[in-house]
């Protein structure tokens, strides 16, 4: 299990950078301040949330718990949803999805992700029993 959740933290970490690349570059002067910095925002927090997947897996790797489970697919969902809505949101112009108007309500839902991820990397974490 743990194998697989760092696998996916580094393959995450890797689309973290390249998402990140074009919106400070591919995106540069097409989308608003605002639309930036909700883009940035997306960014920022799917770095934290790969970080936070990274350790969840090395633990995991080491101590393979169903709470630790549960908080990698958190973490995973929060990004998909939290911050792939952010970035559609920032770009829904540019892409023509401004009829998307269900995008907005998308965001709370990862980021209610987020934090049951959280919960149960606590929970998993506390539950290990280190002799």
């Amino acid at each position: 299990m743990g194998k697989i959740i760092v696998t996916l933290a580094c393959i995450l970490g890797a689309i973290a950078v390249i998402i990140g690349a074009f919106g400070a570059h591919g995106l540069e002067g097409k989308i608003t301040e605002v639309q930036q910095n909700t883009y940035e925002t997306g960014v920022t927090y799917h770095f934290y949330h790969t970080l936070a997947l990274l350790a969840c897996g090395l633990l995991a790797w080491q101590y393979p718990t169903w709470q630790l489970r549960w908080a990698a697919i958190a973490f995973a969902l929060g990004i998909l949803l939290f911050s792939g809505s952010l970035y559609l949101l920032s770009c829904r112009e540019l892409l023509g999805l401004t009829s998307w108007r269900w995008l907005g309500p998308i965001t709370p839902i990862g980021g209610v992700g987020f934090i049951i991820g959280w919960i149960f990397f606590a929970i998993g974490a506390m539950s290990i029993k280190v002799s």
